[in-house]
């Protein structure tokens, strides 16, 4: 009976994130009819949304929407093309992975062609030739004149960007490369770095924003660096189109116009002056994110909790191919980080078997079975703690094995372990924040893009940890009131 009852808690639970959030089955629907519907062909431009003036993140209506000079070229791209435009925001050293992969047709994100890119990918035509400069606090712009004044010092890039290689050359600079644009310049202005190198644009874009920002006057050897559209390698085609739209543009002075009109829309936003009226500003982000938070962590729980709990058994069995499939499942997946797993799952399994799974999907998959190989060995300690002469009994008693296990052993295993269960669900919770990775919009998504359109380093993130510190308390009274309610019978 009590077996029945977890049952009957999981699958509670599932039911309820799902009913929180009922629209993901409908725009996962529409999102497929859109690219399969052959009179209206979909074009899915992969760009790092902040990256202003080329891509960003502003309020439009109450709505969020990614803008900028960059995204304008696309809607151009996608018109000459007949097809409809869709957006990919991810981290910008995930992009050439999800190009190759096949999960976006084309990078537009201020991607400079480098020799070591154009092995992997091909490039259209330049559209835009950009400067690098070096960005430092307001007080230190005097101090950095040449280059050679920045031998030895911290520097701050973002990762995979080419301004990692111009720092990476520097003598003896202390490179320091984070995730986006808003890292870096919270590196910059909590003393972690002197400098950063950036594109002149974002500079501007940054010192117009935040206070205590300032350009210096070093300026790196060759500073100006051309942009280009990365798409698949051998996508001739694709390449071809695009290379006509540039064209256009290019004999149009087009494209520095788009960057003139994305600057006048970057002004910032006026950020709330106290944490709890930021919080209401941008309620609508956080709770968007809640949601693919829940979704994300009660499909992790729910299969986690059944996969683990089958390895269990399957290590318990006396089947020695079967324990030798759950040992090595459970080392793996124990011994490995969970975002290789998720890399693996999410751009791997394209590249290699064409195995193209949603952002969602690669986030719930990961999740689950990196859970579940924790899980099993939780049960199996449960299991192995159980009294042997309770099964004994049961056998005893003409109770075929899988029964006495389903409704003697498992039922007080899982009362004994179920602590360490919930301590499970706790992590699953928190540890789903590293879905972002490959652009799925959870929590930790929303308060990156709201530290992008509000230029504000601090209070989205304590926003960020304050609603998981919710989530997990009331998880953990739960599973509190569940414990006491399967211990009720003890005290008889």
């Amino acid at each position: 009976m009590r077996l029945k009852k977890i049952t009957h808690l999981m699958l509670a639970l599932l039911l309820t994130v799902l009913a929180v959030y009922p629209g993901y089955a409908h725009a996962e629907a529409q999102n497929a009819s859109a690219s399969d519907t052959p009179e209206k062909k979909t074009i899915k431009v992969g760009l790092s949304a902040d990256f202003a003036p080329y891509e960003f993140i502003m309020t439009v209506d109450g709505n969020s929407k990614i803008v900028g000079s960059d995204v304008m070229i696309a809607e151009q791209i996608a018109s000459d093309m007949g097809a409809e435009l869709q957006l990919e925001n991810m981290p910008f050293d995930s992009l050439l992975p999800a190009l190759q992969s096949g999960r976006i047709d084309m990078v537009i994100s201020g991607m400079t062609p480098t020799d070591e890119r154009r092995q992997n990918v091909d490039f259209s035509d330049l559209y835009y030739v950009s400067r690098q400069v070096i960005l430092t606090r307001a007080g230190d712009v005097d101090k950095y004149k040449t280059m050679d004044e920045l031998a030895g010092k911290p520097i701050g890039v973002q990762t995979g960007s080419i301004q990692e290689e111009i720092a990476n050359g520097i003598p003896d600079a202390q490179v320091t490369a984070v995730k986006s644009i808003s890292d870096v310049v919270s590196l910059l202005l909590s003393d972690r770095v002197d400098a950063a190198v950036f594109e002149g644009p974002v500079a501007e874009s940054q010192v117009k924003n935040r206070a205590g920002l300032g350009i210096a006057e070093a300026v790196p050897e060759d500073s100006d660096t051309p942009m280009a559209i990365a798409v698949e390698k051998g996508n001739t085609g694709l390449l071809t189109q695009i290379n006509s739209t540039l064209e256009r543009l290019n004999s149009e002075n087009a494209v520095d116009e788009y960057i003139r009109q994305a600057n006048e829309m970057n002004t910032g936003e006026t950020a709330p002056g106290n944490i709890f009226s930021f919080f209401w500003k941008y309620r609508g982000f956080y709770g968007d994110g809640v949601k693919y938070t829940l979704l994300l962590s009660a499909l992790g729980v729910l299969f986690g909790f059944l996969i683990g709990l089958l390895i269990a058994l399957l290590r318990l069995s006396g089947v020695k191919i079967l324990k030798w499939i759950a040992v090595v499942y459970t080392e793996v997946l124990r011994g490995t980080p969970m975002l290789v797993q998720l890399l693996i799952i999410h751009f791997g399994f394209a590249t290699a078997f064409d195995i193209k799974f949603t952002v969602l999907q690669s986030g719930i998959i990961t999740l689950s079975i990196n859970s579940s190989a924790y899980l099993a060995e939780i049960f199996r300690a449960g299991i192995q703690g159980v009294d042997k002469g309770q099964m004994e009994a049961a056998r005893s008693l003409g109770m075929p094995y899988g029964m006495a296990m389903r409704t003697i052993v498992i039922p007080q295993a899982i009362k004994s372990v179920l602590p360490a269960i919930g301590n499970e669900f706790v992590v699953i919770i928190k540890e789903s924040s590293i879905v972002s990775f490959i652009g799925v919009a959870d929590l930790m998504f929303q308060a990156n893009a709201v530290r992008t359109l509000t230029y504000s380093g601090l209070y989205p993130l304590v926003i960020a940890a304050a609603i998981y510190l919710v989530m997990t308390l009331i998880l953990s009274k739960l599973l509190n009131v569940f414990e006491r309610r399967l211990s009720a019978g003890d005290n008889r």
